[in-house]
């Protein structure tokens, strides 16, 4: 349905509140821009490696201030090099100078004490766009003895060494951090794990350089630079729509084995279907803000595993909340999470992991990188794991194999190629099904069902194989203007075999009718391939960076078959097992298709002035697809076309604070057609938000978001008595509601990821008119999460670390007809871990307080429970 905004009040509440926000500080920007930007910034600690500094240099930094004169900077240059740039400051007293460094965000700032800039056009100086992947160079008078010098990257920090040169006198060589690791992604040149020094590179002149460590590491739970929202490389400051970033460091401390665990640290999402950590399923399915989300990985689309379990080769995780269709096509509207995959570094890494823990968990990873080239332009990295754990549940095992090799090519300084694999084989025994909802969350006259109760025969077995393999090419066209192709191939193979589900529970309240399914199989492959061109250019004053892009992609649906047959009833409170299922098949079904989809896409990335900013983008989609059914020989097709927009716009009144407001929208095709023999509209999803997001310090970040987002075109039954087992597009649903997020550093060593959310999802239009109002399943009003970590820095405990996480998830529908609820719950986890050297060891305890509580529920006969108390204890070497 489609209703003027002014008919719709939370819409309307929401542009107003953002006019209301946007208006005074434009009209107030001036005086309040300038003092609050330079008191933010003198607050930034210094970040430089000093153990990598040249002898020339450690004078330089170490200078006492104690001279009568103040040193004259009487020229600026700015040198193209085959790196970048170089910046000469001229001087004949470099030797008198001290130099700190102050870099926030992208802008790598340097103050230059006990000098001035006495230069023939004045005290200040400025050249904008240098070189490719450089905003802007500045340099003024700060005070009455120091200057300011300060170097802008476009896609990250620059990267900068300081030569001492005699016959000029300073001279910093600046590269933009502009080689790109993954598809969709800028990202700096393969660098060495946190933590890791750098080794110095010597100069063409011979001077001997000092290396300024500001590039590489990310500071601490604060990723400030995402990929999924954009394709490119932005800062999260710059994105005008609510983005999360879960950075391998958390998946570390947490010790999570599996993606279901990492995902309970983003707020305002729950888990759906049978996708928690001990359940045994190939995927994680889940909602956010009410609605079902998609998943990536590196930015591609690659079928139905894209966000398996494993998470040894996973660097961050990435979750755009609410729709991308304008990026990665059809999908629903809740969020599109990224997952981003390790890749290989410069310079050698090598590391092995073990953990043990509670339900006979045992996991071992090794991760291997480094050059297979002495000049580094070959570059390898190989990830497997191996993972062997039971579960509360009776019967119940999972083995999980995983090896992903990774090889890059620096062909040229404008080329490079990566090509990329991997594989997945897992195999559960006994795959959990779920409990009633009547002796779990609902009372049941013979009492509490065991939660570690299994409903199937302790014969049944599933097995999924994931294989993936793919290519990533990068070409700089010329400084301003780059191509990128991406081919990624997903072969997918599942099956399940003597599996026994619920289908009824049987008025004494114990008894559990059941159905069986045989060779059950799932095989597809799937294909994609992008293609990307980037330039920046400018319009007068303003700055552009366009992206315009192709996406084909093709799934074959190769078979989705399966045997359904009798199965013998079960006693929920006192099982007994061995019954063969029956040999008579009730019904059987075997299907194939596939679909072809082709998306042009266009977004622009506008900076109207440092401090406003656009993004605009379009996509026109135009899918087929075809479903075959192989037993009665019968074939149905289905087309449809949508164009999907964004708007978006960021205001920034000082440098750390972004206001912002958006519009977004999804589109997901609807197959068949009504009873009139009409085609169905493709499902829409339109999202309106408004947010603040603030850098409080350089290393800890908050954002705030208001959003109002609507799902429409869904399919319901038709109403017309005539038209049985037809259905119309009338249905629609709404979700609306605020999500707080902060992650960082508050202090040396005290770490904190966390936020709160508030959802309001509910039916506001069907053909049945009784569950219009009704809350959408499995979407809690109020969820919360916090994870902190604190590590001694100083003294003999050096090195020792404790971690504290509270979760809450509030009580929430289990179905759309709201018959029954999920309880809410409350659980904490717990880490203790130590560093010294290259050993690190590590104990983790999750739900401390052994409570009892439910992840989600598919309906009133499959109830999953969360996990109970467990310990897991890893040891991990690095070198």
């Amino acid at each position: 349905m489609r209703s003027n905004i002014l008919q719709q009040p939370w819409r309307f509440f929401i542009f107003n509140l953002g006019i209301g926000i946007f208006v005074p500080l434009l009209l107030t920007q001036g005086a309040l821009a300038e003092s609050k930007q330079s008191q933010f910034i003198t607050e930034i600690p210094t970040v430089i490696d000093s153990q990598s500094l040249s002898t020339h240099a450690k004078d330089l930094l170490s200078q006492n201030i104690e001279n009568d004169l103040v040193v004259k900077i009487t020229q600026i240059k700015v040198n193209t090099t085959n790196k970048g740039i170089d910046v000469i400051l001229e001087t004949t007293a470099s030797e008198k100078l001290q130099i700190t460094v102050n870099s926030q965000g992208n802008n790598f700032i340097v103050n230059i004490k006990n000098a001035q800039l006495f230069l023939p056009s004045g005290n200040k100086f400025s050249q904008q766009q240098p070189a490719q992947g450089i905003t802007a160079v500045t340099a003024t008078n700060f005070d009455a003895n120091t200057i300011r010098l300060t170097v802008t990257g476009e896609a990250g920090l620059p990267v900068v060494e300081l030569y001492d040169s005699p016959k000029e006198g300073l001279v910093f060589g600046v590269a933009s951090a502009a080689a790109s690791g993954q598809f969709g992604q800028q990202q700096p040149e393969p660098q060495q794990p946190p933590n890791q020094t750098q080794p110095q590179q010597p100069s063409a002149s011979g001077d001997e350089p000092i290396e300024l460590v500001v590039t590489g590491e990310q500071d601490g739970y604060r990723v400030p630079n995402a990929s999924a929202a954009t394709r490119t490389d932005t800062p999260l400051r710059d994105i005008p729509q609510s983005i999360q970033v879960i950075p391998q460091e958390i998946l570390r401390d947490q010790q999570v084995t599996s993606t279901a665990e990492a995902l309970k640290n983003i707020t305002g999402l729950t888990l759906t279907g049978a996708g928690g950590a001990n359940t045994g399923t190939v995927d994680v399915q889940f909602k956010t803000r009410g609605f079902d989300g998609n998943a990536i990985r590196n930015g591609l689309p690659t079928g139905y595993a894209a966000n398996s379990i494993e998470v040894s080769n996973i660097e961050r995780i990435e979750l755009l909340k609410g729709p991308a269709s304008v990026l990665f096509g059809q999908g629903s509207p809740g969020g599109t999470l990224n997952v981003i995959t390790k890749q290989p570094l410069r310079d050698p890494f090598y590391a092995i992991e073990a953990t043990v823990g509670s339900d006979d968990l045992y996991r071992a990873a090794l991760d291997l990188s480094g050059p297979l080239n002495n000049s580094k332009t070959v570059l390898y990295r190989l990830n497997t794991s191996y993972l062997d754990r039971d579960a509360t549940t009776d019967f119940f095992n999972n083995r999980v194999f995983f090896i992903a090799p990774v090889l890059r090519w620096d062909i040229s300084e404008k080329t490079n190629l990566t090509l990329e694999a991997d594989y997945t084989d897992q195999k559960t025994e006994n795959p959990v099904r779920g409990l009633p909802a009547e002796g779990t969350v609902l009372a049941n006259p013979n009492g509490k069902i065991p939660l570690n109760r299994y409903i199937g025969e302790p014969d049944s077995n599933q097995e999924g194989k994931t294989g993936r393999v793919g290519y990533r090419l990068e070409h700089k066209l010329s400084d301003n203007w780059s191509f990128r192709n991406a081919f990624n191939a997903t072969f997918f193979r599942y099956n399940q075999d003597k599996l026994a589900f619920p289908v009824n529970l049987e008025d004494d309240k114990r008894t559990l009718d059941r159905i069986g399914i045989t060779d059950y199989k799932e095989y597809y492959n799937a294909y994609n391939l992008t293609t990307d061109v980037i330039g920046k250019f400018s319009t007068g004053s303003v700055r552009h960076q366009l992206l315009f892009g192709v996406d084909l992609s093709r799934t074959d649906t190769l078979e989705s078959s399966g045997r359904y047959t009798t199965a013998p009833s079960i006693d929920l409170f006192n099982p007994v097992y061995g019954q063969p299922l029956g040999t008579a098949v009730s019904s059987q079904y075997k299907n194939s298709g596939s679909s072809d989809t082709l998306g042009v896409y266009v977004q622009d990335q506008v900076n109207l002035t440092n401090n406003l900013k656009l993004l605009l983008g379009g996509r026109f989609d135009t899918s087929r697809s075809t479903g075959r059914d192989d037993l009665a020989n019968t074939e149905s097709s289905n087309s449809s076309d949508a164009f999907t927009p964004r708007l978006g716009i960021v205001y920034q009144p000082i440098e750390p604070i972004s206001l912002y407001a958006s519009y977004s929208s999804s589109f997901t095709p609807n197959p068949g057609q009504d009873f009139y023999g009409n085609l169905f509209e493709p499902e829409r999803g339109t999202q309106y938000e408004v947010g603040i997001k603030a850098d409080i310090s350089s290393k800890l970040s908050a954002t705030l978001a208001f959003y109002d987002l609507t799902k429409s075109n869904i399919l319901t039954a038709d109403p017309d008595p005539e038209h049985v087992n037809f259905q119309i597009q009338i249905g629609e649903q709404r979700s609306r509601g605020i999500e707080l997020g902060v992650s960082g550093e508050i202090l040396p060593g005290w770490k904190f990821y966390g936020g709160y959310a508030y959802t309001d999802a509910q039916i506001t239009d069907d053909t049945d008119s009784s569950i219009i109002g009704k809350k959408l399943s499995n979407t809690p009003e109020n969820s919360f999460n916090l994870w902190t970590t604190y590590e001694i820095q100083k003294g003999s405990l050096q090195g020792l670390g404790f971690g504290l996480g509270f979760f809450f998830v509030g009580d929430r529908q289990a179905d759309l007809e709201n018959s029954f609820k999920l309880p809410s719950y409350f659980t904490t986890d717990a880490a203790i871990f130590y560093k010294r050297g290259h050993l690190r060891t590590q104990l983790n305890f999750k739900n401390l307080f052994d409570v009892d509580y439910f992840d989600t529920a598919l309906n009133q006969l499959r109830v999953f429970p969360g996990e109970p108390f467990t310990v897991q204890g890893t040891i991990s070497w690095e070198l």
